[in-house]
């Protein structure tokens, strides 16, 4: 009847469904974005400055930029192989390329490190529980619920086993977001204990070297941080347009805002206590700093956020190369007991975060960033090794090849002291009417010394 009306509709009609379908697609980016930062900053977030205390703070810093660097190519290198060899997971991505012995060395990898993580979420539960606890009216040091030990078994037995007993982990999914609002209040917390106690807490001697000789370590430790690659496949095909370059795009936004919050996580949390920075950040405030509490309190709820998370990983390994991928429910209860009583052993033994940060970083992230990206990049590549395109590949290859035996010596031969539980000096010399410019002066020194004072 009037053609010109219809025409107009159908316009209509075609620019509303494009509109809608536009702002899904931006929404599921943006998702997909939120979900990819959260993997990158994960709770090892405070052990950042530690690193700077191995590397040297300018070194670092620049270390910190380049491991950052390094793991955004290595992500989108990782998604270039699947796409080159039809595969949709990092396992199938391993086991088309290298076969079999591929599968089971990721398999191992990826148990690993989840299976660390969780020993370090332990400790840190032992380090920070303990100092929440403190502060309730009328319970005292000697008292046994500031002690770590039961802190790390009744956190366990009551809060993180239960959860991690769930067969599904859908119902831990919207805490990414949760987990990114805690991060950026202990990010405030650490912010401004800098500009408070700077000025309160001596330099050591060696607060400013531009590089020292556990820059390998360091580089562990960042790794550690910034290791998300179990995590790629699962975020790349939730997008919807999963192509390599909206893959490329994502990647570069998330790891560039990652990037600045570790920064400032290492800057601020590093030139508080230079050289007397502890593998888990907490450990140098002092036990009656209120604030620092509330970061406490944050990161702690955080922990036994993602504690189940690492638990499920680490199962789902066991269960695939053990069990063909399913478990019945008395296997999924003993695994699960198993995986938790392991790591909840090997935390009640060993108090320092920072060797277990090394050496995770060193033995199970330095491989799952370094060298198996691409490894299986080059082989499925049609070019040489040395051509154009593979130059960078061959580059992070080899980084791998040697931060992975180097750093594991170093950390070996050359471990770093730590002194849980005790209170730092500057915690009874900042109450001191006496504490003045110059006895912070009489303060400088080897943090190793101050410590054993």
């Amino acid at each position: 009847m009037y053609p010109f009306l219809l025409v107009d509709t159908n316009d209509r009609k075609f620019l509303i469904e494009s509109n809608e379908k536009s702002k899904k697609i931006t929404s599921n980016v943006c998702w997909a974005g939120s979900n990819l930062i959260n993997a990158i900053l994960g709770t090892g977030m405070i052990g950042l400055p530690y690193s700077m205390k191995l590397a040297g703070f300018p070194l670092g810093l620049l270390l910190l930029i380049g491991v950052a660097y390094v793991t955004d190519y290595s992500m989108i290198m990782l998604i270039k192989a699947g796409a080159m060899s039809g595969t949709t997971t990092y396992q199938s991505l391993v086991s088309r390329t290298f076969g079999f012995p591929g599968y089971l060395l990721l398999s191992v990898l990826q148990f690993l490190y989840p299976f660390a993580a969780m020993v370090s979420y332990n400790i840190i539960t032992g380090d920070i529980v303990p100092k929440i606890i403190l502060r309730i009216p009328g319970v005292t040091p000697e008292s046994i619920l500031a002690d770590r030990h039961f802190a790390i078994l009744v956190t366990t037995i009551i809060v993180t086993l239960p959860i991690a007993l769930y067969r599904n982990m859908e119902k831990l999914g919207k805490v990414s977001l949760v987990s990114l609002v805690l991060t950026t209040i202990v990010l405030i917390v650490v912010i401004i204990q800098a500009s408070t106690l700077t000025s309160l807490i001596p330099h050591t001697s060696d607060a400013w070297v531009v590089a020292k000789p556990n820059a390998l370590q360091a580089v562990g430790v960042m790794s550690f941080v910034f290791m998300c690659h179990h995590a790629c496949f699962l975020i790349y095909g939730s997008l919807e347009v999963a192509t390599v370059d909206n893959w490329s795009r994502i990647t570069h936004a998330s790891m560039l805002l990652s990037l600045c919050i570790s920064l400032q996580y290492s800057i601020f949390g590093y030139v508080t206590f230079t050289g007397f920075t502890q593998g888990d950040l907490f450990e140098n405030y002092c036990k009656d700093d209120d604030l620092a509490t509330i970061g406490r309190f944050c990161y702690a709820i955080t922990i036994i956020l993602t504690y189940p998370m690492e638990c499920f990983v680490a199962r789902e390994v066991i269960a695939n190369v053990f069990f063909g991928g399913t478990l019945t429910s008395s296997l999924h209860f003993a695994v699960t007991l198993l995986v938790v009583a392991l790591t909840t052993t090997i935390s009640l033994a060993c108090e320092c975060l920072g060797i277990v940060l090394e050496l995770n970083g060193i033995l199970s992230a330095t491989p799952l960033v370094f060298i198996i990206p691409p490894a299986c990049y080059l082989k499925l590549s049609s070019d040489h090794w040395y051509h154009k395109n593979n130059i960078m590949p061959c580059f992070v290859l080899l980084l791998g090849v040697v931060i992975l035996p180097v750093g594991f010596i170093m950390s070996v031969m050359y471990p770093q002291e730590c002194s849980h539980g005790i209170e730092m000096f500057y915690c009874f010399l900042r109450n001191s009417t006496h504490f003045n410019s110059n006895t912070s002066n009489s303060y400088v020194m080897n943090a190793s010394e101050m410590i054993k004072l």
